[in-house]
């Protein structure tokens, strides 16, 4: 049975959580809490597991993106560390867990997650949605590449998630949960990445994009 301190959710969905307005779509709110759901559910198969700290490194693990989303994960585990309050939740070697696994999470990283923490969330963290992603790699390329021209931004958004989610895409690698929702994800995302027109089109009507 799940049970999460009720005064640590308190303090991080009146402290925390308002943080997330300053990140972009694909890093707000909504996502956090899709990866604190997921992470639960990933939780609940691991025997002895402290849901308090699952809850955290979930609740954290993106609040540093709006201030350098190429290293947000050092970003923010630093806030958390800074964090005082946090800490008066738990022991010393348990803020130490929770910010390795905040560092821990992105998939992009050459390690794996040195705890079961690091990699219930970076499982967790992976899209299975199509129509979020390609709304996410739109976003990011309209705010990072502004002169970029729509047929760019598309192309890309393709190369991109080919790199990512593709055969050989290093977000592939880290699955260290049964994750079926993520499997059926790789399939339909691979389906619309190797052909350009069927991308292209799927990509226009999901960011209601003219042509």
């Amino acid at each position: 049975m799940i049970y999460i301190n009720e005064k640590l959710k308190k303090y991080i969905e009146e402290n925390i959580f308002p943080e997330y307005n300053k990140n972009d779509k694909g890093h707000d709110i909504e996502h956090i809490n899709y990866v604190i759901k997921r992470s639960l559910k990933f939780a609940e198969t691991v025997e002895n597991i402290n849901y308090d700290i699952v809850y955290t490194v979930s609740a954290y693990h993106d609040i540093g993106h709006h201030i350098d989303a190429k290293n947000h994960e050092k970003v923010s585990a630093e806030f958390f560390l800074k964090d005082q309050k946090i800490k008066s939740f738990f022991t010393e070697d348990q803020i130490k867990i929770i910010a390795e696994a905040i560092e821990d999470h992105r998939s992009s990283l050459e390690y794996e997650p040195r705890s079961v923490y690091g990699k219930i969330v970076s499982t967790a963290d992976k899209n299975t949605s199509i129509d979020d992603v390609l709304k996410r790699t739109y976003s990011y390329y309209k705010k990072h590449k502004p002169d970029a021209s729509l047929e760019e931004i598309i192309e890309d958004s393709r190369l991109h998630l080919i790199d990512k989610f593709g055969e050989n895409g290093y977000a592939n690698k880290k699955m260290y949960f049964d994750d079926k929702e993520f499997k059926q994800f790789l399939k339909d995302i691979i389906y619309y990445t190797e052909n350009k027109e069927i991308f292209k089109k799927r990509y226009l009507e999901v960011n209601k994009l003219k042509k």
